[in-house]
């Protein structure tokens, strides 16, 4: 027993040492997008409530319903449930087992007396971690589970972010339906001037002709678009744990702002990213199984230990007469396996590696996603202003081609050809205001949604993962 205390201190397998990543030292595109994103503070994204950065109560509602009834976060809060009771069974690993056996029996024959037996023992058994592979077990589970907790959180991150951007693309269905209501008005009103003029011989029939087409075909884009806000609100309820037809967003106005992103350094990106954390979880984890699969090179130790007593009447049972003790020690070595241990550590070294080459790929496909996400910011914004002077100057086009038909100096055409030049500059000019919105929600989850656990600040101690966090 002194011995299997006293080597109980030595473990075995590599040290962790998380992998060395190519990280720059300054976004590429920042300075592009600076001018587009003005600096804003970061407590909102520290918080983690990032979506609150858009000003809108109807989708902070949403918000905190999805992170209540969506069932992909209910099976990621499942599963790091899973997480955290595999730790527990592996630290359960490290001590020892006592089991407590009781019998009683009565037996007898038609010609003799009948007897009595009763029987009690106290066992104990426990196998000391000589070699540190139950401790290793512990850490690869709490590994494990650490990367369940950043699963979680991306799961969360994921889908308030799919709810932000349908929600952003519903309200501007509705602006856009809006428009259209707008210019069908209109429409109708130039379809009865054109028929008025065609009554009086002034105007041609096919001046009629294309006035209703145009109607009727605005006439349609308005059915599909409804069916396209349909859909999005169907999206939303299934993100909301609600059925669709139990479910439903009232017309609302919609407020184009896009906030201010503080991008900070590309290093953050390692602790703000919940899928960065969760490979660089998943390397440690594969760093520990390493260590497991060399302590089959080792003997096992196995200390035992009980106390029984037997007798003809449970009075009698507890008398130390009737008692016996055993004390033991087993140890048990692999003379000959041809080769399996090795290959279950070469194999353990490969996968270690595998996870490092996944957990580098995934900082680098972040920081292109980051960089992506800034260089769109930065363009769709600067677009938005030219598409703002197009749509004003397409509509005053429109009105000018219209005063001049009533005049009778152009044809109808020109008409048609303005108002539906105008008509598709003011609906681009939604858009792209909507992709400005869904481009800032994507830089947002590009740069991890403000998620940062504890367990990823330095020097701090991997805790015990608690349920929700």
């Amino acid at each position: 027993m002194a011995l299997a205390f006293t080597l109980t201190g030595c473990a075995i397998g590599p040290a962790y040492v998380q992998p060395e990543t190519t990280a720059p030292a300054a976004w590429k595109s920042a300075p592009a997008a600076e001018g587009w994103l003005p600096a804003a503070p970061a407590d909102a994204l520290d918080r983690g409530e990032w979506w609150k950065l858009f000003g809108d109560p109807v989708l902070d509602d949403l918000a905190a319903r999805v992170q209540v009834s969506n069932q992909n976060i209910a099976v990621a809060v499942a599963n790091y449930s899973q997480a955290q009771a595999l730790v527990r069974g592996q630290r359960a690993a490290l001590f020892p087992t006592v089991s407590l056996d009781g019998s009683a029996r009565r037996t007898g024959a038609r010609n003799t007396s009948p007897s009595n037996a009763a029987g009690a023992s106290l066992n104990a058994d426990w196998a000391p971690d000589v070699w540190g592979r139950l401790r290793k077990a512990v850490d690869s589970a709490q590994a494990g589970a650490q990367a369940s907790e950043a699963d979680l959180a991306l799961a969360r991150l994921s889908a308030i972010g799919s709810l932000a951007s349908s929600y952003f693309s519903l309200r501007e269905a509705d602006a856009e339906l809006r428009i259209l209501k707008e210019t069908l008005e209109g429409y109708e009103r130039s379809l009865q001037i054109t028929r008025n003029r065609y009554a009086a011989s002034i105007a041609a029939q096919s001046d009629v002709l294309q006035a209703e087409t145009l109607f009727v075909n605005t006439q349609a884009d308005s059915v599909e678009l409804k069916r396209t806000r349909d859909t999005l609100e169907h999206a939303i309820a299934v993100l909301v744990g609600a059925a669709p037809a139990d479910f439903s967003l009232p017309v609302a106005e919609w407020n184009p702002v896009v906030p201010g992103i503080p991008a900070g350094v590309p290093t953050t990106l390692l602790q703000r990213r919940p899928d960065i954390a969760a490979a660089e979880r998943d390397v440690a984890a594969a760093n520990a199984q390493i260590g497991i699969a060399r302590a089959a090179y080792y003997p096992n130790f196995t200390l035992s230990g009980g106390i029984s007593s037997t007798s003809s009447r449970v009075g009698d049972l507890f008398n130390v007469s009737n008692t016996l003790w055993s004390l033991g020690l087993s140890v048990a070595q692999v003379v000959f396996d041809a080769g399996a241990i090795g290959a279950s550590v070469d194999a353990a070294k490969a996968g270690h590696e595998a996870s490092v080459a996944r957990y580098r790929q995934t900082v680098l496909t972040a920081f292109q996603s980051v960089e992506d996400q800034l260089t769109a910011g930065a363009s769709l914004a600067e677009q938005e202003g030219l598409r703002r002077q197009a749509s004003a100057a397409a509509d005053r086009t429109e009105q000018q081609f219209l005063n001049r038909y009533r005049a009778g100096t152009i044809d109808y055409t020109s008409v048609v050809v303005a108002q539906v030049s105008a008509l598709n500059a003011r609906r681009n000019l939604l858009q792209l205001q909507v992709n400005r919105q869904t481009s800032a929600v994507a830089l947002i989850q590009s740069l991890g949604g403000g998620w940062q656990a504890e367990w990823m600040e330095p020097g701090a101690q991997p805790p015990v993962a608690r349920a929700g966090s």
